[in-house]
């Protein structure tokens, strides 16, 4: 990310759009593999503490290579509304991650997380113009939709089984909770906030805080410095996953700004079957076709969404 994206604040000259829309469809890739990462940490450096050396070592790669722009250049009303809605994301969805009982269920927490696009849509919908009467309800279908895969994905080797997935959420419920309202946080800034943001990506203002809140989250907790010493691959995924998040974002929000919106949007719904992928690749899952074919349920609600978001 060097030359045109060292600045966050400042619109490169002469970018093409394919080009800026290629960063943009990186930050999906990227992404896929948070999931994953983020377990590992967790499984050696503790929930809260793993969740801020992320962030923190985030922060320092996004001010060498994607620089903010001077702070007084940011619109007082987005780095403010901005700035809580995305610390708070970003704090509950590795929160969640972290927090969950196995490999397993951090996977299905990170897929709860994945509702973000269906409310994006519903949320779009409900503050439409006049002219838009009804697009709460085109958009309902595509919730169901993602919702029940939601639902059948949870449910685990069991399938669609409600007493299993009552149980997976009463057994530790704070992750779900976590993602849930992580989720809803990011529709909202994901709606409200570039009106307000005046051209210019706050990822590299916004991850300090994110960060700060992470060490805050940690001492409070109580939950103290790991038993043993983790070793160089555990150090070495902090590190990576610290890449993965923050270069996720600073490509995202270089995408969104100077390319094409349209196309990352439907790209962004191939996420949730990628990060599966690639957890159960790097955790060494078996993931039955009924979590399968959730997450594929989840997918298509959100393309329904959509298609709907779309009709005039």
């Amino acid at each position: 990310m060097n030359g045109p994206m060292n600045d966050g604040g400042a619109r490169p000259k002469h970018v093409p759009a394919t080009r800026a829309t290629a960063v943009g469809l990186a930050a999906i890739l990227l992404w896929s593999m948070m999931t994953a990462l983020v377990r590992i940490v967790a499984e050696a450096f503790g929930a809260t503490l793993g969740s801020a050396l992320i962030y923190t070592t985030g922060v320092v790669l996004l001010l060498v290579f994607h620089r903010p722009a001077p702070l007084r250049s940011y619109p007082k009303r987005y780095l403010m509304i901005g700035g809580i809605l995305f610390v708070f994301y970003e704090s509950s969805i590795s929160l969640s991650i972290g927090l969950a009982s196995d490999a397993a269920q951090s996977v299905e927490v990170s897929l709860v997380n994945y509702l973000w696009p269906t409310m994006m849509v519903l949320l779009a919908a409900g503050f439409a113009r006049p002219s838009a009467k009804g697009a709460v309800w085109r958009a309902l279908p595509g919730a169901v939709v993602a919702t029940f895969g939601v639902a059948l994905a949870v449910g685990g080797n069991s399938g669609l089984d409600p007493s299993a997935t009552v149980g997976h959420i009463a057994a530790n419920p704070l992750p779900y909770l976590l993602a849930f309202l992580g989720a809803f946080a990011w529709s909202v800034y994901a709606v409200a906030t570039p009106s307000m943001s005046g051209g210019l990506d706050g990822t590299s203002v916004f991850f300090p805080g994110v960060a700060v809140a992470l060490w805050i989250i940690h001492f409070v907790s109580g939950e103290g410095m790991p038993a043993a010493m983790p070793g160089i691959v555990d150090w070495l995924a902090v590190l990576g996953c610290a890449a993965v998040i923050a270069g996720g974002y600073a490509c995202w929000g270089y995408g969104i700004l100077h390319g094409s919106l349209n196309t990352l949007a439907v790209a962004s719904y191939a996420t949730p079957v990628l990060s599966v992928a690639a957890s159960a690749l790097m955790l060494g899952l078996s993931l039955s076709l009924p979590f399968w074919c959730g997450t594929l349920l989840v997918v298509a609600g959100s393309v329904l969404n959509w298609w709907a978001s779309h009709r005039r």
